[in-house]
């Protein structure tokens, strides 16, 4: 069920091609009604896809085909991986671990390192086929990491849905050192300042 909308401020329906519960909150900051839909689509890699391009790909993916089933809708589509070598053509992807043990092997290889967080973003409208896309980058220095350290901070937070294994909007920014951002939505998989700006060009009434 889609929310109650004015007419004046929503153009036609929106729709978060998700059930991640962290985009959900972090859209509900714009103050526009939506509904999340699950994009249902399969989020492999392809063998030798750079990072950029598989985020860039699911975005799209993700929004294109709920827009399929709602083709008067907006819908946002937005994907995101942790890269340990952002430029290297065998970058080392780091998804969501999945698995405490998985976590844990993530931090140990993001300890005392720099990761870029690439969170790319689709907006699809299928009735005339309209797309609007962008791409935020995160740079985060992660602190050294101790095993007791890594292992206390998982059992505590257990971020196993997580990009990297780590929840930067809670504990795991305790993890650390510096974080290099455009956008601070952005590293949590949503960048609001990019999409608030897409949103006001589709017709959509922000601030």
């Amino acid at each position: 069920m889609f929310l109650k909308s004015d007419p004046q401020t929503t153009p036609a329906p929106l729709i978060l091609a998700s059930t991640s519960a962290y985009r959900r909150v972090l859209l509900e900051r714009l103050r526009l009604p939506f509904a999340c839909v699950a994009p249902g689509i399969d989020e492999s890699r392809r063998p030798g896809e750079p990072p950029l391009d598989l985020a860039l790909r699911l975005a799209l993916a993700k929004a294109r085909h709920v827009a399929m089933q709602h083709p008067n809708a907006w819908v946002i589509g937005s994907d995101q991986v942790a890269v340990l070598e952002t430029h290297a053509p065998n970058a080392e992807i780091l998804g969501k671990p999945g698995t405490p043990a998985k976590c844990i092997a993530q931090l140990q290889a993001s300890s005392g390192r720099q990761l870029a967080f690439l969170t790319a973003v689709a907006v699809v409208r299928g009735v005339d086929a309209r797309e609007y896309t962008f791409l935020d980058t995160t740079r985060v220095q992660f602190r050294k990491l101790d095993a007791a350290t890594i292992e206390r901070y998982v059992a505590l937070e257990a971020p196993l849905d997580c990009a990297g294994g780590v929840m930067s909007e809670g504990l795991g920014v305790s993890l650390f050192e510096w974080v290099e951002s455009r956008d601070p939505s952005g590293l949590i998989g949503l960048p609001l300042i990019q999409l608030a700006g897409v949103l006001r060009e589709v017709g959509y009434r922000l601030p």
